[in-house]
């Protein structure tokens, strides 16, 4: 392939055209399997990759007082049936910045695919993060992503991140995320993932409420069929006056499916407070009478109420 029909190829499969990238104003970065294919920065924002024996390292710098206007667009993905992506992610946040990055992982002809990913992330003083990553995956339930990150936030810095894998066959999902907040940050951390056939899901996400009055929240959505697994390990610790947070987990449970939720709470400091819920079950019955009494089929409401809680 030419270097512009990967990025053809990937972009056909997310809701994205690949013209946006020729807008001088969006910052982005393409890479197919362990190839850069592609990347453009702006003032402030400064990218630097580097080839690795089994991957690539891209380190993301967003200098002190910037502020990216335009969503940053990241792409990773694997057009070949067969091999390993690994991604050493350095990302750092400079002081009083802000900057918004969707991410599309694309694998849509996986049989034996890996994505490896390993993140570090600093977010500096005052300054906001946000990360909204959509995977995307065929039908064969081949590709096994192991997405890891260490997070630290300075004084008053914002992180979001979002994880959503709702089209595809996940195969294997294996997700260990763990966020250090300052004082007066604020973190939050989301996943969504619908699983099928014999899909293996597995989430462990875990928050440090060091600083004083900061905030930490951390949302499973989950939703498992035929025979399906998903285990989910969520845990927030409060050590600070003022702390507080919150863990839930929902997950619907179908057919030969099973599911767990282990949400753990610590709270080391008197003046901290911290919450948390978990619902696992199968889809709620009234909800089911009442769509399929206004003429959708059992399964038309079953996938309409999943949809509503991944939403």
């Amino acid at each position: 392939m030419s270097g512009q029909e990967p990025i053809k190829e990937l972009f056909s499969h997310i809701p994205v055209s690949p013209h946006a990238l020729s807008d001088p104003d969006t910052a982005y970065m393409v890479i197919n399997e362990n190839k850069v294919l592609g990347h453009r920065t702006l003032p402030g924002l400064e990218v630097r990759t580097t080839q690795l024996p089994d991957g690539i390292k891209a380190e993301i710098e967003l200098k002190p007082e910037t502020v990216i206007a335009k969503t940053v667009h990241f792409c990773f993905g694997m057009i070949p049936e067969k091999g390993i992506q690994r991604i050493v992610l350095r990302i750092h946040i400079g002081k009083n910045s802000k900057i918004a990055v969707q991410a599309h992982c694309v694998f849509p002809n996986a049989v034996d695919i890996q994505h490896i990913m390993d993140a570090e992330i600093q977010v500096d003083d005052n300054a906001e993060y946000s990360y909204f990553e959509r995977h995307i995956h065929g039908n064969t339930g081949g590709a096994r992503v192991y997405p890891t990150a260490k997070i630290n936030l300075g004084e008053s810095a914002r992180f979001k991140t979002e994880f959503e894998l709702l089209k595809g066959r996940v195969g294997v999902i294996d997700i260990d995320f763990e966020t250090t907040c300052a004082r007066n940050s604020v973190m939050e951390m989301t996943a969504r993932i619908n699983g099928t056939g014999n899909d293996v899901i597995k989430i462990r996400e875990s928050g440090n409420l060091a600083g004083e009055d900061s905030v930490g929240v951390l949302t499973s959505k989950i939703a498992v069929r035929e025979n399906a697994t998903a285990e989910v390990n969520n845990r927030l610790i409060a050590t600070a006056e003022g702390a507080r947070g919150h863990v839930d987990c929902k997950e619907i449970v179908r057919d030969s499916a099973k599911a767990s939720a282990v949400p753990v709470v610590e709270v080391r400091h008197p003046r901290a407070h911290v919450t948390h819920e978990a619902a696992i079950g199968s889809v709620d019955s009234k909800q089911m009478e009442t769509l399929m009494s206004r003429g959708l089929t059992e399964n038309e409401a079953v996938e309409l109420i999943i949809q509503g809680l991944l939403s």
